[in-house]
């Protein structure tokens, strides 16, 4: 049987684009670091203040000349210092499993391939994903799923478990803090090989000895991405 990676590799080059307003090649787009080596995280609990973080963001988006930012997949970083969401006595969450997008709040949100709609929350806790849908994909018979987070609150009234989203169709938008989980705005992207029983919501963040699960189950989003971003 074919694994997710492999499959999702094979047909890249059909994939529509996730953020259709950004064409390849026109957008300079920056790597982001929000590990402890950056050294404008050096006071991680600073973040706690949003705009501050946006501010930070702007910063390494204008060193680098570029509009959008980029980067997360299976980064352990400081910035979940900022929310007790992501704190447990035994091991605190700080491996990311997603990518984020950095964009302007309002940025339209595609479905990169034909999906239906899994389910929808708003996951509201400081720190956490916010408003949040989940796709339902198929291909050559794997079932998968697509994660989108921290979007616009208005967004999952238009929307419900079951509907069905043609390949390009924009289904939501990026959403502005507070609302959006009180980040800076950005989508949070991520794929999953099987939600386990889960509606609106799944683990973004995972403690980092839990690496190779979380690998497994959360296939590199830019096998889906960076087709149509970079």
């Amino acid at each position: 049987m074919t694994d997710l990676p492999t499959l999702l590799a094979r047909h890249q080059p059909n994939f529509a684009a996730v953020l259709p307003s950004y064409q390849p090649g026109l957008t300079r787009v920056a790597q982001l670091d929000f590990t402890a080596a950056n050294p404008l995280l050096a006071q991680p609990e600073r973040l706690r203040d949003t705009r501050f973080f946006d501010a930070v963001v702007a910063e390494m988006l204008a060193a680098q000349q570029a509009s959008v930012g980029i980067g997360g997949y299976l980064e352990n970083r400081v910035i979940y210092r900022r929310s007790p969401h992501f704190e447990n006595e035994a091991e605190p969450r700080s491996l990311h499993l997603g990518v984020d997008v950095w964009v302007p709040a309002g940025t339209p949100v595609a479905s990169p391939l034909p999906a239906t709609v899994h389910s929808l929350a708003d996951n509201n806790n400081f720190g956490d994903y916010g408003p949040t849908v989940i796709l339902q994909h198929e291909l050559e018979g794997i079932v998968f799923f697509s994660l989108y987070g921290h979007l616009t609150r208005t967004d999952l009234t238009g929307l419900q478990a079951g509907q069905a989203l043609a390949a390009g169709q924009v289904f939501a938008h990026v959403g502005p803090h507070p609302e959006n989980g009180d980040w800076p705005p950005h989508l949070h992207f991520q794929l999953i090989a099987d939600l386990q029983g889960r509606q609106g919501d799944f683990p973004g963040v995972a403690a980092p000895s839990e690496y190779a699960h979380w690998a497994a189950l959360c296939p590199d989003p830019m096998l889906v991405l960076s087709n149509r971003l970079m």
